[in-house]
């Protein structure tokens, strides 16, 4: 079988085993290209979404079906609740662990040398490839002592207060992003240092290589393939599954595209036309945010989703 040659290819220059990373835009098609990626190199899909790991949000993560998970075996796909506290550095250790189980042999008894990460989520990505800075994780207290300052207080209380405690953290952080600067001040708080002294931006040595395939289609395509998609996650019962989380949608596992604008609709702030609209308009500018952060890394080798050959063949190639 060729995909079991692959998998135990090695070169003579180099014998670390190789991560393979597919990532690319929201809607671009990354599921089905990852499926069979993973069928040629026979090796499961380890999933880099930061909202497919919810259990409860299949549909407005669009989320590999039963089926596809059938197909091949995916990682990182609803494991966790949206109660749960997760983030980018758990994904590191969490991934890094998992990788190590793979090309050990010790998760299914076969040492992989390739192994193969999807997704689209960027700090995720970055988070196994780079390493992010070893940020404390924030106790609850704390957590839950800053989400009732910001609900009294409100968001410009907070920025000023970061201005102060933080200087330079408050010059480059998205001010009006309630999540960002709450928990830097979580972290000033709990620490009792800036936020900015834990952060070295350095990029840690990982014991594998990296390889990574980025995945897009000319801008207009992508745009009528999100519009679609949106429509059929609407059909596929959308309203249903954001009225199911309801109860939690102050929650950061919630604070996404799809269901900010379905609990504007529940609330009765638009109409479910409007929050249709809103959800594609939304989808695309976050479609181009990914590109804009993809497109900084020189080491991605782009391909059309349609060209799948040329995509195996390119793989096959770095093996050699």
């Amino acid at each position: 079988m060729a995909s079991e040659k692959i998998a135990n290819a090695t070169s003579d220059k180099d014998t670390k085993p190789t991560l393979f990373v597919l990532l690319g835009p929201t809607g671009v098609g990354k599921t089905e290209v990852a499926i069979q990626v993973a069928r040629h190199l026979g090796v499961p899909v380890v999933n880099a979404d930061s909202r497919q790991i919810f259990s409860e949000l299949p549909i407005g993560t669009a989320a590999p079906t039963p089926a596809q998970q059938a197909a091949v075996k995916h990682y990182f796909v609803g494991n966790h609740h949206v109660t749960d506290y997760y983030s980018a550095s758990r994904f590191e250790e969490d991934c890094l662990q998992l990788l190590d189980r793979l090309f050990s042999g010790k998760e299914d008894g076969i040492a992989h040398s390739t192994a193969l990460l999807s997704g689209g989520s960027m700090m995720y990505i970055d988070a196994v490839c780079k390493g992010i800075d070893d940020i404390p994780t924030v106790d609850d207290r704390t957590r839950a002592l800053m989400k009732q300052r910001l609900a009294n207080e409100g968001l410009p209380a907070l920025v000023e207060e970061l201005h102060r405690l933080d200087p330079d953290h408050w010059a480059i952080v998205d001010r009006n992003n309630p999540r960002r600067v709450v928990h830097a001040l979580e972290i000033c708080h709990m620490t009792g240092r800036t936020y900015t002294s834990f952060r070295t931006n350095a990029v840690k040595q990982r014991p594998f290589r990296i390889v990574k395939i980025g995945l897009n289609r000319p801008r207009e395509e992508m745009y009528e393939r999100i519009n679609q998609r949106v429509v059929q996650m609407m059909d596929q019962g959308l309203e249903q599954e954001a009225l199911s989380v309801y109860p939690h949608r102050d929650l950061n596992a919630l604070n996404t595209v799809g269901y900010k604008e379905m609990f504007d609709y529940l609330d009765g702030l638009i109409t479910r036309e409007e929050a249709i609209r809103e959800i594609q308009s939304n989808t695309r500018r976050y479609m181009r945010k990914q590109l804009t952060w993809f497109k900084k890394d020189a080491d991605i080798k782009w391909f059309l989703p349609s060209n799948i050959e040329e995509i195996l063949n390119y793989i096959d190639g770095m093996l050699i």
